[in-house]
């Protein structure tokens, strides 16, 4: 029997399942969305990291790419679309804007996404590089790969 197995756990096999399996839905409104198509495309190749089937649905995704300005008027859509999304869900915030609201300090933008929904990544720059786009989803799946999953019947517990 020597050499024949591997040992794990279910835990770890769900987080590795989970991290090379994202389905990302892209909520793109400003100029970061020429970098975004950058990073998805062939030069940099998102695919090849697990995340490359991009769902045009929010009920058929899990990661949501927060991409440019997001204005007060759109805020309420913002949260529409992270509601309709299945769990686990997790959220990356592209660029300045998304992140803190960028240069555009004024009563009409949202000064970051955190005020809105939960964000798991922030990618600065304005526009981010493509290479820091990398980055940022090798983080989110090291984070997926650790997190403790969350299984319904733990929530019973008082």
């Amino acid at each position: 029997m020597s050499g024949n197995f591997i040992t794990t756990s279910f835990n770890a096999m769900l987080g590795w399942g989970r991290k090379y399996s994202l389905f990302h839905y892209p909520f793109v409104t400003a100029c970061c969305g020429m970098e975004y198509m950058s990073a998805a495309c062939s030069h940099f190749d998102i695919d090849r990291f697990g995340a490359g089937w991009t769902r045009f649905s929010p009920r058929q995704s899990d990661l949501l790419l927060v991409v440019g300005t997001i204005s007060q008027k759109l805020a309420p859509v913002l949260k529409t679309v992270y509601d309709q999304m299945t769990e686990p869900k997790w959220v990356i915030a592209f660029g300045a804007c998304a992140a803190s609201g960028g240069i555009y300090d004024n009563y009409a933008v949202v000064q970051g996404i955190d005020r809105i929904i939960p964000v798991d990544i922030y990618i600065p720059g304005c526009p981010p590089r493509p290479e820091m786009v990398l980055d940022a989803l090798l983080k989110l799946q090291d984070k997926i790969q650790h997190l403790e999953p969350d299984w319904r019947w733990k929530k019973k517990k008082p």
